[in-house]
């Protein structure tokens, strides 16, 4: 086995470099995985703007001027290398197998994560959050229990791509979407593309998307938009309100994280409705208007990641009932990481990029 390996280190905003790092030797309970596929998130990109999310930040330490450089990357596959003692055999890990890496670490003895909501434990470590490195490296060392077997056939690619699915399922989960539902989904990046093919089988009568690039409004129809709408071009709550005789929809799904597109929701959905905000604001606000959200009963719902969803995401990829591969419109080597960011930061007509490890 390699002693070193390469990683893409983030340093502060728009500071990504390339180093040699050690590979670890997996403890009790920890599997070596070889990273193959990293798939890159609008967190991520917002940790390369803005060297940060909220108060989680990279760079100098609190009080400190020593600098903590994170590797990034929460969406990633790859195959095991070596296993730790204690690992179960029930896991059905052994060298070789193909496996997606769910990232987040919950402490499983809180409040929290004893009701079933380990994305909301307060002592959860997650893959390319400071100070845990995530999957922007050769090898990742992770514990066994958060590794999942991938079916024969499926990529490494879709294995990566199956987190931003389980984060798609769980906003699903918090509409509580009915048959034949009205659905606006707001900003058609990653997770907007996937709540829209979600809200179609989960039955949804008619599903309305937005976004201001070309390039993802194509893609919100392939998924299965009956409607995307430029917003460069027109108002998409007048817009809405009108496709929908004046009623608004049923469900809003706010993806984009936007300053404005919290507010839209409110004015789009119907008095009684529900709105989830799933979109990450650089500014670490989101705002609406009180009185209208008060007026209406709106139900407005934060998503915050994903629950244990790995097993449902990998059904629905297995039997055809969701394809990913099409969400790819860029692949970039490790050893090109910075190249990735720069033009994903730039735009580019870039829907999702995938780093191959």
């Amino acid at each position: 086995m390699v002693d070193v390996m390469n990683a893409a280190r983030l340093y502060g905003a728009r500071d990504m470099r390339l180093e040699q790092l050690p590979v670890t030797t997996p403890g009790p309970g920890m599997a070596l995985v070889k990273v193959r596929a990293i798939s890159v998130c609008g967190s991520d990109l917002h940790y390369y703007r803005e060297a940060g999310i909220g108060d989680s930040r990279v760079g100098a330490a609190a009080g400190s001027s020593k600098i903590e450089p994170l590797v990034l990357g929460h969406e990633l596959a790859g195959e095991v290398v070596a296993l730790g003692s204690d690992v179960p055999g029930a896991h059905g890990l052994h060298p070789g197998t193909a496996v997606a890496v769910d990232p987040a670490i919950a402490c499983n003895a809180c409040e929290h994560c004893l009701a079933g909501h380990p994305n909301i434990c307060p002592n959860v470590r997650f893959a390319g959050t400071p100070p845990t490195d995530g999957g922007l490296q050769e090898y990742l060392t992770w514990p066994a229990h958060l590794l999942y077997p991938l079916p024969a056939g499926m990529s490494h690619e879709t294995g990566a791509l199956l987190e931003p699915l389980g984060v798609g399922i769980h906003a699903l989960d918090l509409a509580k979407l009915r048959l034949a539902d009205t659905v606006a989904v707001l900003g058609a990046g990653t997770i907007g593309l996937l709540a829209i093919r979600l809200a179609r089988l989960s039955g949804a009568a008619r599903v309305f998307a937005t976004d201001l690039l070309p390039a993802r409004l194509a893609a919100a129809r392939a998924f299965g938009a009956h409607d995307a709408l430029d917003v460069s071009r027109e108002d998409p709550v007048r817009a809405i309100r009108a496709l929908t005789g004046r009623r608004g929809v049923d469900v809003v799904i706010e993806c984009a994280g936007a300053e404005q597109t919290p507010g839209q929701a409110v004015e789009l959905v119907r008095p009684g409705g529900t709105v989830v905000l799933v979109g990450i604001p650089s500014d670490d606000r989101t705002a609406f208007p009180a009185s209208q959200a008060r007026r209406k009963g709106v139900t407005i719902k934060l998503a915050r990641r994903m629950k244990h969803v790995y097993h449902r995401a990998i059904a629905l990829v297995e039997a055809g009932m969701i394809d990913l591969s099409p969400l790819v419109t860029h692949r970039f080597p490790l050893t090109k990481t910075p190249d990735a960011f720069a033009a994903l930061d730039r735009g580019d007509g870039i829907v999702k990029v995938v780093v191959e490890a």
